[in-house]
């Protein structure tokens, strides 16, 4: 018996189209996976399924029953519950008064005592390892992404649609998310899990279906396919998984960082330095002061303790913009927040940062006719795929959206690149693209500080290594000297493990 039975789904907006013609069929009791590069249509399909959009074109049935007049109302009645990938959280609330706003227990007034019962009932029963009396604001990351699918559950959802519920955390929260997963399917829960990794893919899901450009291109057992398969039916075309780390001249020390204190809390302060033709790269459990050293970096946050010397010079006290206009570039972790302006074209967000330069500026206005060519050549060298320039930058997918600030922030020709958190929820094409960008950097003589929770970029990018844990260099080494194991074992903060 199918769960979710959705024939030749067509989703146009305007000429384009978002889908076109899928079949999705999804046994009950499973979890499946729905798998596409960046803008291939999966969000769309899934926005179709939970009332949120209608379909131009084809059928749609939940539990055999013919879905016409489909909405998100109709979606909770027949038992739909969807995980959107931005959490939508009260912080100031606690768990159980997230859970049931707008499902309140009571007659008159909220009936505290048997919300809470009810919520901490739930949430032990699948395992969450919530107390639902503590602040949302007090949760990391991984324990808000349980309390948004606590609130689906709350609700009755039988069958839950969760949109890259991995793409924000960290190694250890994505296992105990996919055990959840595991657990609620053997409590008859279906999951239609979407994702663009495909290791996950392969340790959770049974079945699997393959989006490409807005079509369904691929559907299979997932026990029946390899990683290998799931990349290149995702892509189009044969892909490699490594890319190769060639030796390189290191030059001159352009980075100097120096008894910086990240955390207040921290025992001790941290030292490294970053030179021409190499990329350090920063690993650890998000949370551990990679944010806090991005930000003292940029001067975000003024640097209490130590310095921070650029190409010989002290910019410890320096503003953001004068430490950019000193040979620097900057892809922020941050991508909505720090790099682009959603609202705003893509030919305005490549003006972001260059409005000063003298190459975008003449008789003291910007050159739009020089911007318009300079956006449409990044476009092309860099592949970022969209109608045209003057499309708003918030309409593309978070690959392009990267792609384009990358391109940005590269074309200015930095010496020192700072580049945090870059494929966080990117598809594996758009991954192997920005790590092909790097390692080019890396070979033009750039210095490259690298800070990101995959440790896949970490050992295939850098040349050396520093593992943070509690605002603490664990170790610094070159990138051969570690193991997967030993920079795990560093990652967590066992003892003895620092060299």
């Amino acid at each position: 018996m199918y769960a979710v039975e959705m024939r030749n789904i067509t989703k146009r907006f305007g000429n384009f189209a978002a889908n076109d013609n899928i079949d999705f069929l999804v046994e009950k009791g499973e979890i499946h996976c729905l798998l596409g590069e960046n803008g291939a249509g999966k969000t769309t399909l899934m926005n179709i399924l939970f009332g949120l959009y209608k379909a131009d074109e084809g059928v749609l049935k939940i539990n055999e029953e013919v879905i016409t007049k489909h909405s998100a109302r109709k979606a909770f009645q027949c038992g739909l519950g969807m995980v959107h990938q931005h959490f939508m959280l009260v912080d100031a609330l606690t768990v159980w008064e997230n859970v049931i706003v707008g499902n309140e227990p009571g007659k008159f007034a909220i009936n505290r005592k048997e919300g809470i019962r009810r919520v901490q009932e739930l949430s032990d029963r699948y395992h969450f390892g919530l107390n639902v009396q503590d602040k949302v604001a007090d949760l990391s990351i991984g324990m808000k992404q349980r309390v948004e699918i606590l609130k689906t559950l709350y609700r009755g959802a039988e069958i839950l649609i969760l949109d890259e519920p991995t793409a924000v955390l960290t190694p250890q929260e994505v296992e105990q998310l996919l055990d959840i997963f595991r657990d609620m399917k053997k409590q008859g829960k279906t999951i239609i899990f979407i994702t663009h990794k495909l290791n996950e893919t392969k340790a959770v899901s049974d079945s699997l279906t393959v989006l490409r450009a807005g079509k369904s291109v691929f559907q299979a057992l997932t026990k029946d396919v390899t990683v290998t398969d799931l990349a290149n039916q995702m892509v189009g075309h044969e892909i490699t998984f490594s890319l190769e780390r060639e030796p390189n001249q290191v030059g001159d020390k352009i980075v100097e960082i120096q008894n910086v204190r990240l955390l207040n809390n921290a025992t001790d302060t941290i030292s490294l330095d970053i030179h021409a033709g190499e990329i350090v790269g920063i690993a650890g459990v998000e949370g551990n002061g990679q944010m806090q050293l991005e930000e003292l970096l940029m001067g975000f946050r003024k640097c209490k303790e130590g310095s921070i010397v650029i190409k010989g010079e002290d910019v410890t006290k320096w503003s953001t913009k004068k430490r950019l206009e000193k040979g620097m570039s900057y892809i922020p972790s941050e991508r909505h927040q720090r790099a682009i302006l959603p609202g705003f074209s893509i030919l305005e967000n490549y003006l972001l940062g260059n409005q000063y330069e003298e190459k975008f500026v003449k008789k003291g206005l910007i050159d739009f006719s020089f911007l318009n060519r300079f956006t449409v050549e990044s476009m092309k060298k860099y592949d970022v795929r969209a109608v045209n320039e003057k499309q708003n930058i918030g309409s593309l997918s978070g690959g392009n959206q990267q792609k384009m600030v990358l391109s940005r922030e590269v074309e200015k020709q930095s010496d020192f690149v700072l580049v945090c958190q870059p494929v966080r929820g990117l598809d594996i094409g758009a991954i192997h693209y920005i790590h092909e960008i790097l390692l080019e950097l890396r070979k033009q003589g750039k210095a490259i500080l690298l800070i990101s929770a995959e440790l896949t970029d970490i050992f295939q990018l850098c040349d050396r290594i520093a593992v943070l844990y509690k605002g603490e260099v664990m170790a610094l080494r070159k990138n051969e000297e570690f193991t997967k194991e030993s920079i795990g074992l560093l990652m967590a903060g066992q003892k003895g493990a620092k060299s």
